[in-house]
């Protein structure tokens, strides 16, 4: 396992375990995640019971939100977006609908 995986924030020594079982070994591996990879989700057809998946973590101990915070820190490690990105994404998701970002 990449001791790089290890730094991102939010990540604990539990998770650290799950991605190893999952094969998630690097920062790229989480990066390349979705949040439904992490907490799960739930699939609905018409005319039968909504089917859970599960994801990769508890989620009892994981929200949501939590998954996608990793899951974006993991790609300013990697390279693959920058802090500004992330603030920006941030700022844009705040703001409300009728004004300009």
């Amino acid at each position: 396992m990449d001791d790089a995986l290890k730094t991102v924030p939010g990540v604990t020594s539990k998770m650290l375990v799950k991605f190893g079982e999952n094969d998630i070994k690097t920062v790229e591996d989480l990066a390349g995640c979705a949040t439904d990879d992490l907490v799960g989700w739930t699939e609905r057809k018409e005319g039968s019971e909504p089917t859970k998946h599960p994801g990769i973590l508890d989620p009892n101990e994981t929200s949501r939100d939590d998954a996608e915070n990793m899951i974006m820190q993991a790609r300013v490690i990697a390279g693959w977006i920058t802090e500004a990105d992330l603030v920006k994404k941030t700022e844009e998701a705040e703001a409300p609908e009728d004004q300009p970002v």
